[in-house]
């Protein structure tokens, strides 16, 4: 390979989606498209109720219809080895812990004979009342635990961080502050909608069950299905190489996978089971709604002295799940008195779950907001004042940062926003009946590295390479950038280089999410190329490679995880519009400055950093799932009523980016970019909105009623 050892490299070219053309001509397989022999279809029965327990079941007429192989109930589903998770243990009793859940499925010759004869099945019930009204002022309310991502009963920060956090003592410095702000704001329910709805494609043979499924990690999937249904991890295999679309909701739920598994099992072929969009909505998780109380103190020259940050959002009765909304407070901004806490409602809902920027999405709204009413308050410029309180370590931990860029991002941001020449004053500038405001807030996002992750790279006689890893793409661009890794790491060219990802049959990877899919596969096939590389040069020289010669390594520890904070960071700015009749909103810019390392390929870079500036904008103006408290259910539960953001929503929108490279957070020196542009898009907008109105809303989404009256 020595003969290519100074062509230019492939990391930081924009290189076209090496998986574009099959996604164009419609040839990329996505998991209900795989072929099985003779399969049967799947419609799932769900609960009409919010909480209680079914008391009857009449199956008859729905066993008589044309066409119908089974019909799964609990009382007649087979037994699973998880009966304590009720999002996992599928059809195990007679409990009904959320509208919408699971109660049975119909498996048939076609998916309009099983769809029917759903419709067939009788359910009686026994109801208690439910509650699914999130307050601040319950009485249930309780910490989540420091540890995983669920917990039966429980409910754990999703980044494994302690719940509460205390430096100082907050309530005094407040009290003695120059200037104090003490503001509440909440964010609502919203629901992850990926294109590709959640799909099992699965088939029994001989014992073993292959699934082809969408999901977000191919070796946690085969890890969960396989626990559920008590089998050895080697007897299932879970297949995913395109998926569409995920944003979270992809990780942790498989109970569509389980159901799909115990069905086929059942009528001994294989089956095909796709959920529609309004079976989503109660079925594979949601952002939970969070109240959000913020207090902040400054001196007079407007540096902070206090930050509390106090949390409360739903979590299902059910099953625990906390969003560590907070968390990104204890790193913004210096303070020498701090405490941010976090509190979990049980309620008769569904189980919420990883949404795109999971916690960070709904704190930094409120941050972002804050920081901006404070500003206002001090008298500063809201840019000036968020780089007057630049902390020079992690305020809470005191590590040094591994890379922190985010005044650069301020500075830079405000420069191609023209910032300079913007008027302070609301409702400064007006065009006909459009009020004119400017925003800005600040972005941040972790960039870890996720354990379990290894890859193996093998080499060809010819000098064909092939890559091996169970990675994930999403619509991302993992296909093409961990290519272009490989590419540099074994010194040839992208050409040379054949990336197999979503299968279990290859090496073991982390799930994509939490902005660590390049960090966490990324290290793994460098470690594994730079190894074969020193193989072929200190081994064999000129001499061509045996045929099937690899290598495979886990991936790397990183010794500067613990001795720095590895975070992304950015800077957003929205120009907005506001019907001053009917108070719609329109926003004609929208710019981010982001912090996040190398970056691989700017081309799938900035197609993401686009993609959560346009989910950020969406966040704000649009999506709200509306929980019918008498039900517990959503009542917009479709693409008609809750609305997304499309391209007739968004207009011209930049991503920039810093030209800096992280020296401790992987071999690449790239950092995580996926979440980070979702985080500080809604504070920018609704603080744009501020800024042209004088209304500050603090409540999302920002709609036509909360912008009427007059500031």
């Amino acid at each position: 390979m020595s003969e290519v050892r100074e062509r230019p490299r492939a990391v930081g070219a924009p290189l076209r989606r090496v998986d574009g053309a099959l996604k164009v001509t419609g040839t990329a397989t996505y998991a209900f498209e795989w072929p099985v022999e003779h399969p049967a279809y799947l419609h799932p029965l769900q609960a009409t109720i919010a909480a209680g327990r079914i008391t009857g079941v009449d199956t008859a007429a729905a066993e008589a219809a044309p066409g119908v192989l089974a019909v799964l109930t609990h009382l007649t589903a087979p037994r699973l080895t998880i009966p304590d998770d009720p999002e996992l243990a599928v059809l195990q009793s007679d409990e009904v812990a959320w509208r919408g859940q699971f109660t049975g499925a119909v498996v048939a010759e076609t998916p309009e004979a099983a769809r029917y004869a759903a419709g067939l099945v009788r359910f009686r019930y026994e109801q208690r009342r439910p509650d699914t009204v999130l307050r601040e002022d319950r009485d249930d309310l309780y910490k989540p635990l420091n540890a995983a991502q669920f917990g039966q009963g429980g409910g754990e920060l999703q980044d494994g961080s302690p719940a509460d956090s205390v430096v100082g003592d907050a309530d005094p410095a407040l009290a003695a502050a120059h200037t104090v702000l003490d503001a509440t704001y909440t964010t609502p329910m919203y629901h992850n909608n990926p294109m590709e709805p959640h799909t099992a494609v699965v088939t029994w043979t001989d014992g073993e069950l292959l699934v082809y499924c969408s999901t977000q990690g191919a070796t946690m999937s085969r890890d969960l299905i396989a626990a559920t249904l008590g089998l050895p991890p080697g007897r299932v295999r879970v297949v995913s190489p395109h998926v569409g679309g995920g944003f979270g909701s992809k990780v942790y739920p498989h109970a569509y996978a389980v159901l799909a598994a115990m069905g086929s099992r059942t009528v001994r072929r294989p089956v095909k089971f796709t959920l529609t969009r309004q079976q989503m909505f109660a079925l594979v998780g949601f952002r939970p709604a969070s109240i959000q109380r913020i207090r902040l103190g400054a001196d007079a020259d407007g540096r902070l002295t206090a930050v509390t940050h106090d949390v409360v959002e739903q979590t299902a009765r059910a099953k625990g799940y906390a969003d560590h909304t907070a968390v990104c407070t204890r790193l913004m901004y210096a303070a020498p008195h701090r405490r941010t806490t976090h509190r979990l409602a049980p309620l008769d809902i569904p189980v919420p779950t990883i949404m795109r920027a999971p916690g960070e999405a709904q704190g930094m709204f409120a941050l972002e907001s804050a920081m901006d009413e404070m500003a206002i308050a001090c008298g500063m410029d809201p840019v000036e004042f968020r780089i007057r309180n630049e902390p020079d370590v992690h305020p809470e931990s005191g590590l040094p940062f591994s890379s922190r860029h985010l005044v650069a991002c301020l500075r830079e941001g405000a420069r191609r926003a023209g910032w300079e020449r913007r008027d302070p004053t609301p409702r400064a500038r007006r065009m006909g009946r459009w009020l004119i405001g400017t925003g800005v807030a600040a972005s941040t996002y972790p960039s870890p590295r996720l354990p379990g992750n290894a890859a193996t790279v093998r080499v060809a006689p010819d000098g064909h390479c092939t890559v091996l890893i169970a990675a994930a793409d999403l619509g991302t661009g993992t296909w093409t950038a961990l290519t272009q890794i490989a590419a540099d790491a074994l010194g040839v060219p992208v050409e040379r280089v054949e990336l197999r990802i979503g299968d279990t049959t290859l090496p073991n990877a982390s799930p994509a999410g939490f902005s660590s899919g390049i960090n966490s596969w990324g290290s793994s096939i460098a470690e594994a190329a730079l190894r074969l590389r020193t193989l072929l040069e200190t081994e064999h020289g000129d001499v061509v490679p045996p045929d099937g010669l690899e290598v495979t390594a886990d991936m790397p520890a990183n010794t500067d995880a613990e001795r720095y904070a590895m975070h992304s960071f950015g800077a957003q700015f929205a120009e907005v519009r506001v019907d001053a009749d009917t108070g719609e909103v329109r926003v004609p810019r929208l710019l981010g400055m982001f912090d996040v390392g190398r970056v691989i390929n700017p081309r799938t870079a900035r197609s993401q950093l686009l993609g959560g500036m346009t989910q950020g904008m969406s966040m704000a103006l649009y999506e709200h799932s509306v929980l019918d408290p008498r039900f517990g259910h959503v009542v917009n539960q479709d693409f008609a009523q809750y609305h997304i953001a499309a391209n007739a929503d968004v207009h011209a929108i930049e991503a920039h980016w810093v030209d800096e490279t992280d020296p401790h957070t992987n071999v690449m020196g790239a950092k995580g970019l996926g979440e980070v542009c979702i985080t500080g898009t809604a504070a920018a907008i609704a603080n744009a909105v501020h800024h042209a109105t004088g209304v500050r809303v603090r409540d999302l989404p920002i709609t036509l009623d909360k912008l009427l009256s007059e500031p």
